[in-house]
């Protein structure tokens, strides 16, 4: 999928994806990493979700990675924050207070800025690849995240030939196959989430399963 696929979305504002409610999944089970105040966690594929609203009222110091400048500067301004900004490499970095994001491209993003995260979060980051790119996006992370540190990985399952991604559908067995070489996962919940979703049911999609994994990466 081509960068100027997302950058055409978040021109037009065909944003779907985009959630006006933090996901209960991260309330639920963000505790559960036990992460100290003042942690920095890091959070692929941020878009300008109101999750990292959520992360950094827990006092934790938000990273962010975001192709789309549009989403990145919607998120300081949706949200009334003055913000800076600064360039490191090919990457520009709008900061305020607790939140810094790196606009640019993940697959360049240098594991020095990640290096000291104690946590993370992909709530849209690995439903947003389709099959043949999605491995590289999880080589990718792997690579950022550093050995022992814990996150939330947040995916959506369906029958892929009923509906045209993204998001795309994930399912438990893909996990397995692709995710455990790299982190140790522990399922914590799935849930059937159809009814809450118009455009799965108008597209008569017959299941659509939310679910939250921990994932540890492997030393």
């Amino acid at each position: 999928m081509e960068p100027s696929f997302w950058h055409e979305k978040w021109q037009l504002q065909q944003i779907g994806f985009h959630l006006n409610q933090v996901n209960p999944f991260l309330v639920k089970y963000w505790p559960q990493l036990g992460l100290t105040e003042n942690s920095e966690v890091f959070v692929p594929l941020c878009g300008k979700s109101l999750d990292m609203f959520y992360l950094a009222e827990q006092r934790h110091t938000v990273l962010g990675c975001e192709l789309s400048a549009i989403a990145v500067e919607d998120f300081f301004t949706d949200n009334e924050l003055a913000y800076q900004v600064t360039h490191i490499d090919d990457h520009a970095v709008f900061s305020a207070d607790q939140v810094a994001l790196y606009q640019g491209d993940i697959f360049t993003l240098p594991s020095s800025l990640t290096s000291s995260i104690s946590g993370f979060y992909d709530r849209a980051a690995l439903i947003a690849w389709p099959e043949e790119m999605r491995q590289q996006y999880v080589h990718a992370l792997a690579a950022l995240v550093p050995a022992n540190v814990s996150g939330l990985l947040i995916t959506l399952d369906y029958p892929q030939e009923t509906l045209k991604g993204p998001p795309f559908a994930v399912s438990p067995t893909w996990i397995e196959t692709y995710l455990t070489s790299y982190f140790n996962v522990e399922l914590l919940e799935c849930v059937d989430v159809l009814a809450d979703n118009p455009r799965f049911v108008n597209k008569q999609v017959p299941w659509l399963n939310e679910a939250v994994y921990k994932l540890t990466r492997k030393s």
